[in-house]
């Protein structure tokens, strides 16, 4: 059984399908369980809405870093929505310099209060980083982020980051990407990866993996993901499903099988 450590049904689904295909499809490809991440507190509780009926699917709340023009979260709000029963984890936040001009001060104090958040909260973070990977790190040391851990989810980055980022107790989590070709760097640190450490997902409806690259991406794709990890790894599907579904549960303890 696989786990799809990082989608956005809600995006997915009103636009492409309804949900029910989508989790037909994943279950056809032993996707046993999905976390629905959180992108803006607009968006929040129509997530919630859609996914509340589903046992197998748990969920975030946070704000994306390089959201603008969104109702901006504090610490206090962040820690009550996290108490609903399948809020597992706060996020997805973090730094993208990639698409953000100019002073990015509101994008670090947005990552700080996420922390800050996931601390009191006593739950994981969701980390989303690009093209910020000294600051990024630096955050997370400062706000002691180690505290509760969590994973830098649809990694792109290098070896170094990657040891950095475990040596503050949090995962790497390995998406389509990881399938293009020219991801030859990422290719080796799946290769390099602790297998206690590795998570696997889709972002789905974005980034949707060889062969399907190209297409909406949807929760049963993330077969395709493990599939090409394993092979980086000399290792076999059922190892690479093995140990990243007891990853995942390890890592969002409030999840439920």
């Amino acid at each position: 059984m696989l786990v799809d450590s990082h989608c956005h049904l809600d995006m997915l689904c009103p636009q492409q399908q309804s949900i029910s295909d989508v989790l037909e499809q994943a279950a056809q490809q032993d996707i046993e369980h999905m976390l629905c991440v959180s992108v803006s507190l607009e968006r929040f509780q129509p997530m919630m809405d859609l996914i509340t009926p589903f046992a197998q699917i748990s969920a975030s709340v946070g704000v994306h870093p390089d959201g603008t023009d969104v109702q901006e979260a504090d610490e206090e709000q962040l820690v009550e929505l996290a108490q609903a029963d399948k809020i597992v984890a706060i996020g997805e936040t973090g730094l993208d310099y990639f698409r953000t001009e100019g002073d990015v001060e509101w994008q670090r104090e947005r990552f700080r209060c996420h922390i800050r958040a996931a601390r009191a909260a006593g739950k994981p973070l969701i980390v989303h980083t690009r093209a910020a990977k000294q600051d990024t790190l630096k955050i997370l040391r400062e706000e002691q982020a180690g505290e509760v851990g969590g994973v830098l989810h649809c990694f792109t980055e290098d070896w170094d980051m990657a040891r950095a980022a475990m040596d503050m107790n949090f995962y790497i989590s390995f998406s389509g990407i990881v399938t293009f070709k020219n991801a030859q760097e990422l290719k080796q640190v799946a290769q390099k990866m602790p297998a206690d450490r590795m998570l696997v997902e889709t972002d789905a409806p974005y980034l949707a993996p060889v062969p399907k690259r190209g297409k909406t991406n949807q929760p049963a794709f993330v077969r395709y993901v493990a599939e090409h990890v394993a092979e980086l790894r000399g290792e076999t599907l059922e190892q690479v499903a093995g140990t990243t579904t007891e990853n995942f549960y390890r890592l969002f303890s409030g999840a439920r099988r």
